[in-house]
């Protein structure tokens, strides 16, 4: 302390030695001692960052874990490091300007606003460094986090506010937090969207709506592709033509949406498409017929009970002709043994789900485009272009087998139809 007194007169009476005048003079030591003072929080900082956060590097490099990789990525030892002067410049000011009170206390204002601003950037470093260590995990991919983080970082950034607030107005930080309540009518006012938003993105992290990679189909806005962000308050959806969707958090609260997640997650994708037969090709098969199907090796069982049930003169079509007694007695037609073929075809098929999931093969109302025969299963297979493949096989074989039951798929007479039969008719 009497050291520090003696350098101060010692100062202050060479400054007068040089002509300044004794009232000023003292603010030239001030302004002297404060240089000095900030030079020296600069060295402790050079200090700091040069040994402590070089030994922190190596040790985070050598332990070769995510945690210190992840704490170098986002500069938390640099952004830590900054401390050191603000620890040095408080600590020195104490003892220098001990006879200056009103220009220690600005110091002190100056200081306390600093550690704010460098808690909130330590602070903010930590949560991403914990979030992208849990991004790592195998749970980030079932309750993404992101938004709990931006809700985070925004609560941790308003106290930081109402700190600075306070040390600037030299209130306490009560004394804000309490007249919050006062201003709640007119945030909710004006930030109307984003607590909106807010409120939404929370919702769909804790409820588990909607998480990065699934696939989403939202056609009022024009969305139909996969999830590649999760944000807080916006969703991004990159389409299957590479365009990229943003769709506010609170939209996929209130609006309708299609998540095909459960579908992959099932590992079955559905088929349901329809093969229409034309109705004139529609008829009873005859024995000669019945033994042309009995060699497809998926039918033999099928023709086989059938001959069981309906017994032998059911299937002589060629002795009865069509006679009344053909009619009142069962019969076989080519639609039905068509449809126990894909039954017997798709049951032998190795990519179809043979239990688990829905297995129909059924006829719908006739139409006039002819009579559907639908498909209804499910692919083994989720991927898209493997799906889309499996599919086309199956239909391409299908209906590549339709004359063999003498039947013909019924499709809208085109241009090529209509000139075909002008030139049969001339």
């Amino acid at each position: 302390m009497e050291l520090l007194s003696k350098i101060e007169l010692w100062v202050i009476k060479n400054l007068n030695n040089l002509g300044i005048d004794e009232q000023y003079s003292s603010y030239c030591y001030i302004a002297i001692a404060f240089l000095v003072i900030l030079s020296i929080g600069w060295i402790a900082n050079l200090v700091v960052k040069k040994f402590i956060v070089e030994i922190l590097r190596s040790v985070a490099k050598r332990t070769n874990t995510k945690l210190g990789e992840y704490l170098l990525q986002e500069s938390f030892f640099l952004r830590l490091s900054h401390l050191a002067p603000a620890f040095v410049i408080s600590t020195l000011s104490e003892f220098v300007f001990q006879n200056y009170p009103v220009f220690n206390g600005f110091i002190a204002v100056l200081v306390n606003l600093y550690l704010v601003v460098i808690t909130l950037w330590v602070i903010d470093a930590l949560v991403d460094t914990l979030y992208k260590l849990y991004e790592e995990s195998s749970l980030s991919t079932k309750l993404p986090l992101k938004g709990i983080c931006q809700a985070v970082k925004i609560v941790v950034n308003v106290t930081g506010i109402i700190f600075i607030l306070s040390i600037l107005l030299d209130k306490s930080p009560l004394y804000f937090f309490s007249g919050l309540g006062a201003l709640t009518a007119v945030l909710l006012l004006v930030f109307k969207d984003v607590i909106l938003g807010l409120v939404a993105g929370i919702q769909l992290t804790a409820n588990n709506m909607v998480r990065k990679g699934d696939w989403v189909e939202m056609p009022k806005y024009g969305a139909n592709g996969d999830v590649i962000d999760v944000a807080l308050t916006t969703i991004k959806i990159q389409n299957w033509d590479k365009t990229i969707t943003t769709i506010p958090a609170h939209a996929l609260v209130s609006d309708a949406f299609k998540n095909w997640r459960g579908m992959s997650e099932s590992g079955g994708r559905r088929i349901k498409r329809s093969i229409y037969l034309d109705l004139s090709s529609v008829c009873f098969l005859k024995e000669s017929e019945v033994l042309e199907l009995e060699r497809i090796e998926l039918l033999k069982d099928y023709l086989s009970g059938k001959r069981s049930d309906i017994g032998e003169e059911g299937l002589d079509f060629e002795e009865h002709g069509l006679a009344a007694p053909l009619l009142n007695g069962r019969n076989l037609t080519n639609s039905g043994t068509f449809r126990a073929y894909c039954i017997e075809y798709l049951r032998a098929h190795p990519s179809i789900h043979q239990k688990g999931m829905t297995f129909l093969i059924r006829q719908l109302a006739p139409t006039e485009k002819g009579l559907p025969i639908e498909i209804y299963v499910f692919v083994n297979d989720v991927r898209w272009i493997e799906y889309e493949a499996i599919q086309s096989d199956i239909f391409d074989h299908l209906i590549a087998a339709l004359p063999v039951f003498n039947l013909r798929a019924f499709q809208l007479p085109s241009d090529a139809s209509f000139a075909h039969f002008s030139q049969s008719l001339g």
